[in-house]
């Protein structure tokens, strides 16, 4: 029996994060990861990008939305929401029109071939994740939802770190 770590176990623990928050980042971040393939595969095969996706999901399960509403819901930024929504609307399954009560609102709507595409794919795009996620009994889904939506209002409320100044930053030209 050894005593003394192998070169690549000896790296290995010198590299291993050694605190539980840097350990549950990766463990989050790989998550992640996997499960966003299975999903970002399914809705390529639909010929449609993640924003595509998540704005046609969006208004498919709350309605008709104001383009600043649906760009909060998808998290996209205000020029990727209008690109969104110029190419679903070229592709005749979103409608715009003017809101009847503010005219500087722009409301969004599942067009009927939107409405159409979504009845046939939602379903199997929701057999995807449930495959993907089916490593875990629902219980310990539930669980696990309820910890990630504190983590996500904890992370959410705090300050941003600043960004760091190097010498070249800020300095006067000379």
């Amino acid at each position: 029996m050894r005593d003394e770590p192998t070169p690549n176990e000896a790296k290995a623990r010198a590299t291993a994060p050694d605190s539980p928050a840097l350990r549950l980042w990766i463990i989050l971040s790989r998550a992640y990861h996997a499960v966003e393939a299975h999903a970002r595969a399914d809705f390529s095969r639909q010929g449609l990008t993640p924003g595509e996706f998540g704005a046609l999901e969006a208004l498919y399960h709350l309605g008709p939305l104001s383009l600043g509403t649906l760009q909060e819901k998808i998290l996209v930024s205000s020029g990727g929401i209008t690109w969104v929504a110029d190419r679903l609307e070229e592709r005749g399954l979103l409608v715009r029109s003017p809101s009847p009560t503010d005219r500087r609102v722009t409301l969004v709507r599942l067009a009927p071939d939107g409405r159409a595409l979504m009845d046939r794919i939602f379903p199997m795009h929701r057999e995807v994740l449930e495959r993907a996620l089916g490593g875990m009994p629902e219980s310990e889904m539930s669980t696990l939802a309820d910890a990630l939506r504190r983590l996500g209002h904890h992370a959410a409320a705090l300050d941003l770190p600043l960004p760091e100044h190097t010498e070249t930053q800020g300095a006067e030209p000379t």
